[in-house]
């Protein structure tokens, strides 16, 4: 399996499958994608991931690793995919 140094391109479905596997359960579906649920802490964390083939730009993969999301953060978000692969 390759390391990987820096974040690769990911799509909202391996996203959403990457998450499951850390934990995360699937609440809802939305018009927009699909609400992941995950309690942290005592902290109920919620993040809404879209539910496509396509690549999430930068930006929106920055917001949902971020600290008001999923609190993973980027580097966390890494050690998941070279964890789990994508």
């Amino acid at each position: 399996m390759v390391k990987y140094t820096k974040l690769p391109a990911i799509s909202g479905k391996k996203l959403i499958k990457l998450l499951q596997k850390d934990g995360w359960i699937i609440h809802r579906r939305t018009r927009h994608g699909i609400a992941l649920i995950k309690v942290v802490s005592g902290r109920t964390r919620t993040t809404i991931v879209q539910n496509t083939r396509a690549i999430i730009p930068d930006g929106t993969l920055s917001d949902i690793s971020g600290r008001k999301q999923t609190g993973i953060g980027r580097n966390g978000l890494l050690e998941l995919v070279n964890k789990y692969g994508i």
